[in-house]
């Protein structure tokens, strides 16, 4: 997506809750950074993995529970979390749950 360009996003706008579902849609990816907004219908999870590199979740709207390490943290909106690479971590949606995901590329 984004090549060295500035990105303007109007998040609020990109929620698309797919029924039963995920949606997750690229806003900026080059050679530092990924970042990626995401929908998790309620009851959905992104179930425990691991990434190569450092990553941060940013929770925009919603209610659900952020796995890091095997410790359970509230998910609402307004939490951030930062997962340095390789930690386990994993997301579950109470409710239809919103959120940026930033990649850190090195």
């Amino acid at each position: 997506m984004d090549t060295g360009t500035p990105v303007v996003a109007d998040l609020d706008a990109m929620v698309d809750v797919a029924e039963q579902g995920i949606v997750s849609k690229a806003i900026v990816e080059n050679e530092h950074h990924k970042i990626v907004h995401f929908t998790l219908a309620a009851g959905q999870e992104l179930s425990e993995h691991t990434a190569s590199v450092p990553a941060a979740i940013h929770v925009l709207q919603g209610r659900g529970t952020v796995s890091l390490g095997g410790e359970e943290h509230e998910a609402r909106p307004g939490m951030l979390y930062y997962m340095p690479a390789e930690l386990k971590h994993a997301v579950v949606a109470d409710g239809d749950l919103v959120f940026l995901l930033t990649m850190f590329r090195t």
